[in-house]
């Protein structure tokens, strides 16, 4: 099995990964020590609440935000001792897949699609949602992708690239990664606040809360037995959520 063979092969490192923001009323502790291996060719998932730490965690991976301490290393080498050149360009070879693809921003496909329901005098929120939804339908979701895989990356980190799809594309996308992973051989992160995503293409999984890694391993093994606080509470929602689309 090229996949669990692959897995022996560390890939993508974080070594106590340290991150507390300052605001007005006080200073917030992002991260507080998250250490994590990733195989190569893996499909490798972070899961937890809102709040838990998962988009600092993925913004550090590739020093969009810089650990106020620990280490990211990628095929062995700290990315945090590069100079910014060499950053820049290996910062090519991560590939990032944001939620809503962040394709859309400063394109005016999203403003078309938006602006009739504007003159129905849908709200703003409303409006993007809708229209992201009917551009997900028509494939751009795809095209967002293939955008990142034209630099050729080795990793692809996704934060929530899944949460505002419907369940048709969300299904497309999961699909899609798993064909990049067996052709390409890409390493992929998966940041995520929903179990069944984690099911469906991980191998392995780490539960975030509280900017601490509470616990991990194979995706069976802790669906299965869950030991930590954090990954019963997800688990709970699921069934929640189960039980509320089946009624």
């Amino acid at each position: 099995n090229r996949e669990l063979k692959n897995m022996t092969q560390t890939y993508l490192e974080v070594h106590n990964l340290c991150k507390t923001f300052t605001a007005k009323n006080g200073s917030v502790e992002a991260l507080k020590g998250v250490s994590l291996s990733i195989g190569k060719g893996e499909i490798f998932g972070v899961i937890g609440l809102s709040g838990a730490g998962k988009s600092t965690l993925v913004r550090c991976m590739n020093l969009l935000e810089r650990p106020d301490s620990g280490d990211v290393l990628l095929n062995g080498e700290s990315l945090l001792k590069l100079s910014k050149e060499q950053l820049r360009l290996r910062r090519q070879k991560i590939g990032m897949i944001f939620q809503h693809f962040n394709l859309l921003e400063q394109q005016t496909v999203l403003e078309n699609v938006c602006f009739p329901l504007e003159i129905r005098g849908i709200p703003r929120k409303e409006r993007r949602e809708k229209a992201l939804e009917l551009l997900g339908k028509v494939g751009l979701a795809d095209k967002a992708i293939a955008r990142v895989l034209a630099n050729e990356p080795e990793v692809i980190l996704c934060d929530e690239a899944t949460s505002a799809l419907d369940p048709e594309t969300t299904q497309t996308i999961l699909k899609l990664l798993k064909n990049i992973r067996d052709t390409l051989g890409i390493t992929i992160v998966v940041i995520t606040h929903e179990m069944r995503v984690i099911q469906q293409v991980c191998t392995r999984v780490a539960v975030l809360d509280g900017g601490l890694v509470q616990e991990e391993g194979r995706v069976a093994d802790i669906f299965a037995h869950p030991a930590s606080r954090a990954a019963k509470r997800l688990l709970l929602i699921e069934d929640e959520e189960e039980e509320s689309y089946a009624g």
